[in-house]
């Protein structure tokens, strides 16, 4: 039995497929199309979930689509109502994209299943948001019974949910409802801090540890008011995404000291400074949450998901002081998982299916898109010229690039299946030895090409992780941070709290400098053999030559565009980028045996 999930529309369209309760396949949009956060109908990611799970033409029993279209279009025309004459800048362009195409969902599912050759089960199912996101959090998670946390921008109306998971059944127990949302408060203050809303909010996370909370006192006071069970209300006269055009008002830019940073200009400190603020409120509030969440319903195992589930810093925080026992945050928390969220749902509460928990998760280490034989990629570079060494032992090549990595070079790893979701876990990584010290400059600047104060990720051998950082839990998915540990650390070198963003960066304060932020945390990866094996052989031979058990794991794209998904997109990245070294499956490729790269340059876009 097969079911299809949907996540279209909005941003981050996704497609996935689950065979007899099992996550076979999951897939977005924007890796095939190349275009980031692609909202539009998923019709390759959907093509490649069914071929790959080997749908046949009439194999559907169910297809679900995330969310419910007249709900959110019935909450815009109120949320439009609600602003008055301000709503009116916009109004019409909105009403025209729902009026001519997403109140017609179930007629576009319906043709694209059709020009894909497949029949359409009747009806087409429709999950709610978060009853989506909250399915994605708690049916993959390794526990029998859960507490279920789902927190994000906006759904049809409620913005974050509490329930509780038991068996094949979840039950969304209370919810806050729009426009009170945690998660559009933080975009506003990543709109502010001049970054792209729904795409860089990881960036403000990322630039907190650089400044001082010296505004939360004023957001606590004036922009929301928060409860001890952690409901609140923002006010609205701060906030100007009611009616649709930005997301502050003039009174936002007096309470912050001037107007919203113009994108690409210099960071100042109260853009830092803002950051920080923000962070440890949504953290106080994400706490809050949380603590009533187990008082409702008593499971002391908790389950994430929606975008603010994205938050490590908050996951961290939430593990180290909230009052759960474990925690699983799905690692496509955003509105890609909810494609996985909305066919577990249907598969157990619509076909009413059994459920069989995975000890380690049902997620089978996101690993769940396309991947290339050795045999065809070595041919295609053949046929093109490229000159490469093919090392088909595993142990040999695991030895071989491990060798590459300690000479200091930067390597494009593109192997097995393509990660699901916003993180690269090994399989369409860059990689680099984390000890270099101009290592995390170097990335930033001639492969990335990003922002100079965006931090790295370790990847680490899991039985080695609490040697290296003050972790006592797995976190193969790299949505917790954790402290560097304090024999690894070397505070000599800290500039103190009153130096610029730029001496931070200069300061070298561990063993791993390139993994090490500013405030002595990485955002760590664990990788075990069972979910992992390629990379943990990669890890294990780089740990045996150099002693140090740790790589630097960024993720193979350059700013602007989408991980890569084919071997041709890694090729292009290599090529364009000052990486030293392209592994493609077996086939290593040295940049100075290439020919000259004549072919298309990246786009640079802001992300």
């Amino acid at each position: 039995m097969h079911v299809l999930g949907i996540s279209a529309l909005y941003h981050d369209s996704a497609a996935s497929v689950v065979s007899d309760g099992v996550v076979v396949a999951a897939a977005q949009e924007e890796r095939f199309t190349r275009r980031k956060h692609d909202p539009s109908f998923p019709t390759n990611a959907i093509d490649w979930c069914l071929r790959h799970a080997g749908v046949g033409h009439d194999g559907l029993d169910a297809v679900v689509y995330y969310d419910k279209p007249l709900s959110t279009f019935s909450r815009i025309l109120r949320s439009y109502a609600a602003a008055g004459t301000q709503g009116l800048r916009s109004v019409n362009a909105a009403v025209s994209e729902w009026v001519n195409r997403k109140l017609w969902t179930p007629y576009e599912i319906e043709k694209g299943l059709r020009n894909l050759g497949y029949d359409v089960p009747d009806p087409i199912l429709f999950a709610d948001h978060h009853t989506s996101h909250a399915a994605a959090a708690f049916y993959p998670s390794p526990f029998e019974r859960a507490t279920v946390l789902t927190i994000d921008g906006v759904g049809e109306w409620a913005t974050s949910s509490i329930g509780s998971g038991a068996g094949r059944r979840l039950e969304l127990l209370e919810e806050i409802r729009f426009p009170n949302s945690l998660g559009l408060l933080y975009s506003a203050f990543t709109y502010h801090a001049g970054f792209k809303v729904n795409s860089g909010e990881y960036k403000l996370m990322g630039l907190a540890p650089y400044g001082r909370p010296r505004f939360a006192d004023a957001i606590r006071e004036h922009l929301v008011d928060v409860t001890p069970e952690g409901s609140f209300t923002l006010d609205m006269r701060y906030f100007d995404f009611l009616a649709g055009t930005k997301m502050t008002s003039r009174r936002f830019d007096h309470m912050f000291g001037g107007p919203p940073r113009r994108p690409e200009s210099a960071i100042t400190q109260r853009e830092c400074d803002l950051a920080r603020s923000i962070q440890e409120v949504l953290e106080e509030v994400v706490l809050r949450m949380a603590t009533h969440a187990l008082d409702l319903t008593g499971e002391p195992n908790l389950v994430m998901a929606g975008g603010v589930a994205l938050n490590c810093v908050a996951n961290a925080r939430l593990l180290a002081e909230g009052p759960f026992e474990r925690i699983w945050v799905q690692p496509a928390a955003g509105d890609a998982g909810s494609a996985v969220g909305a066919a577990l749902w249907a598969w157990h509460e619509v076909l009413d299916q059994p459920r069989t928990t995975d000890p380690h998760d049902g997620m089978h280490g996101a690993l769940l898109g396309p991947s290339f034989d050795a045999d065809g990629i070595s041919a295609e570079l053949e046929r093109a010229g490229r000159p490469h060494q093919r090392i088909p032992d595993r142990d040999d090549r695991a030895d071989h690039v491990a060798e590459l990595l300690a000479d200091g070079n930067v390597v494009g790893m593109f192997q097995g299946r393509m990660e699901f979701g916003p993180r690269a876990l090994g399989n369409r990584s860059i990689l680099a030895d984390p000890r270099d010290t101009e290592m995390q400059r170097v990335l930033n600047a001639k492969i990335k090409q990003r922002e100079s104060f965006r931090p790295f990720a370790p990847a680490v051998l899991a039985e080695h992780a609490s040697e290296w950082f003050e972790l006592t839990h797995e976190s193969p998915y790299m949505l917790f941070t954790a402290p560097v540990a304090a024999a690894r650390r070397d505070e000599s070198g800290d500039p103190g709290e009153d130096a610029s963003i730029f001496e931070q960066l200069a300061a070298i304060r561990s063993d791993i400098p390139a993994v090490t932020h500013v405030d002595g945390s990485a955002r760590v990866q664990t990788v075990d053999v069972e979910r992992a094996p390629e990379f943990h052989r990669l890890l294990s031979a780089f740990h045996r030559r150099t002693g140090c058990p740790v790589l630097v794991n960024t993720s193979f794209n350059v700013r602007g565009e989408p991980i890569v998904h084919t071997p041709e997109d890694a090729y292009r990245c290599f090529m364009t980028t000052e990486m030293d070294v392209l592994v493609l499956e077996d086939c290593i490729l040295l940049r100075g045996e290439q020919p000259e790269w004549t072919g298309p340059m990246p786009t640079l876009e802001l992300d």
